[in-house]
């Protein structure tokens, strides 16, 4: 069976009077982007996609091409002014994508959130199906009310679900669906689903959404995809080629032990030039001068630099009033000053090599705990940081994530918390393995989280995906 053309409609002509800003709520500035940036990116980076169609606001045509220029956006086809109504900015869309054959996707630009697994799951079902939705199942009760505000009728939650999108059509269907909503302009309709339902076009199969794939509508949901944007995780699956480490020349600072060692070993087993630089051979993060040398020298050795991993830190569970001073400083030196002194020194490097950056952060950073009140708070520290300067470097083609283990076998965690069950705990060497699929990944600003659970579906996924690329 051929290949179909994959093709995505961006719904982003919306005026925003509900949200009550002076702008579109798509132009939004959220974790350093506009909302409709955000969105596009996702598409243009899945490896599935082909081509991107934009509808928007016809007074932002013009904004919107010096916009996806600054961005070099590859995929995006055609940027077109969306209509009056919802239907009429998709029939636009639609209307320009001449393959009778492609697979058309329909989302909306104010859902950021939207995850790589719906839109390989849209796309994979449309080798089956002629249409597919995306749905979350009702968390709450829905009343079905009259004109004067009494309840008439309360449905079986059950059979109800929340719509999200985006939404998959074959083309032949959603075109026809629009050409026949188009002879009735009386028809009114929400969404792309709801024509071809009407007009009993097809069957429409329904995939599992995420409740973080939410719809910026009114003014609380900014407020509230700001906090996603802060928690936001990368999940990494699938089968990832280890050989292209091979030639890469790459840093680690806290090599000597647990995780960093980890990460040294099996870069260098794969191929790469490690070079590993640590507290024990006179290079501590908190120091500009020693990371700067150390960087300089393998600069000069190796004539580029491709990654840079810092996994030093460092943890003293006590109360504040309880600890001394320089105790304190020293910790957040390691754990937050350091990243700021590494990420110093090494842009200039890997600028030259569109090179990668990777540090680590704790489940802490999310919520401040007693006892690890100055750790806590320089890794959520970290997390902001990362973020900040991922935006800072996009344009340069430098790649810059954290890793979020779960609790890990290491020995400073054993240094804090005594001997524990080892089943309770991830192996260093796991969570490297995800370190250096982090490494080989094309997203940038990211928090990865390597949690058990996790680790053994996407071993499992990997290995399927393994014996398919052999």
């Amino acid at each position: 069976m051929a290949t179909r053309k994959n093709c995505v409609i961006i719904l982003a002509a919306g005026s925003s009077s509900r949200i009550g800003y002076d702008i579109p709520k798509q132009f939004i500035k959220i974790a350093g982007k506009m909302i409709i940036e955000h969105t596009i990116e996702i598409f243009e980076r899945h490896e599935k996609i082909d081509e991107i169609y934009l509808g928007v606001n016809s007074d932002y045509l013009e904004f919107m091409t010096a916009v996806t220029e600054k961005n070099r956006y590859r995929k995006i086809k055609k940027i077109y002014a969306g209509g009056k109504t919802r239907k009429e900015s998709s029939k636009k869309g639609i209307d320009f994508i001449k393959d009778e054959d492609a697979n058309v996707l329909i989302h909306d630009a104010v859902r950021p959130f939207v995850s790589d697994r719906i839109i390989s799951e849209c796309i994979r079902a449309l080798d089956t199906h002629q249409a597919v939705d995306v749905a979350i199942p009702s968390s709450d009760t829905i009343i079905e009310i009259t004109e004067k505000a009494f309840v008439q009728n309360i449905p079986n939650r059950r059979f109800l679900m929340r719509g999200q999108t985006p939404q998959a059509f074959r083309q032949q269907v959603i075109k026809k669906a629009h050409q026949l909503a188009e002879l009735s302009p009386e028809v009114e309709a929400t969404d792309d689903c709801g024509l071809v339902l009407k007009y009993s076009l097809a069957d429409i199969y329904v995939i599992k959404g995420e409740e973080q794939n939410i719809k910026v509508t009114y003014a609380e949901d900014v407020f509230l995809a700001d906090k996603i944007f802060q928690l936001k995780s990368e999940a990494l699956t699938g089968y990832t080629d280890f050989r292209l480490l091979n030639g890469k020349v790459v840093v680690v600072f806290g090599s000597s032990r647990g995780i960093g060692h980890e990460i040294f070993s099996m870069a260098e087993k794969h191929g790469a030039k490690v070079f590993g630089f640590c507290r024990h051979n006179g290079v501590d993060v908190g120091s500009y001068e020693q990371v700067a040398r150390a960087l300089k020298d393998v600069s000069i050795a190796e004539g580029k630099i491709d990654y840079i991993v810092t996994t030093a830190g460092r943890l003293a569970i006590k109360k504040i009033e309880q600890r001394k001073y320089a105790d304190i400083l020293d910790e957040i030196q390691a754990n937050y000053l350091g990243a700021i002194i590494v990420t110093k020194a090494s842009l200039p490097y890997l600028k030259e090599t569109k090179g990668r950056m990777l540090f680590f952060t704790s489940s802490s950073y999310t919520r401040g705990r007693g006892g690890f009140a100055a750790y806590s708070s320089a890794k959520a520290a970290l997390v902001n940081f990362v973020q900040a300067v991922a935006e800072e470097v996009y344009e340069d083609g430098v790649k810059i994530n954290v890793i979020n283990p779960e609790r890990t076998a290491t020995p400073m965690r054993a240094e804090n918390f005594g001997i524990e069950p080892e089943n309770s705990l991830l192996k260093a060497v796991e969570v490297a393995e995800i370190a250096l699929k982090t490494l080989l990944a094309n997203f940038t600003g990211q928090v990865i989280d390597v949690r058990r659970t996790l680790r053994l579906e996407n071993r499992m996924l990997s290995e399927t995906n393994h014996e398919k690329a052999v």
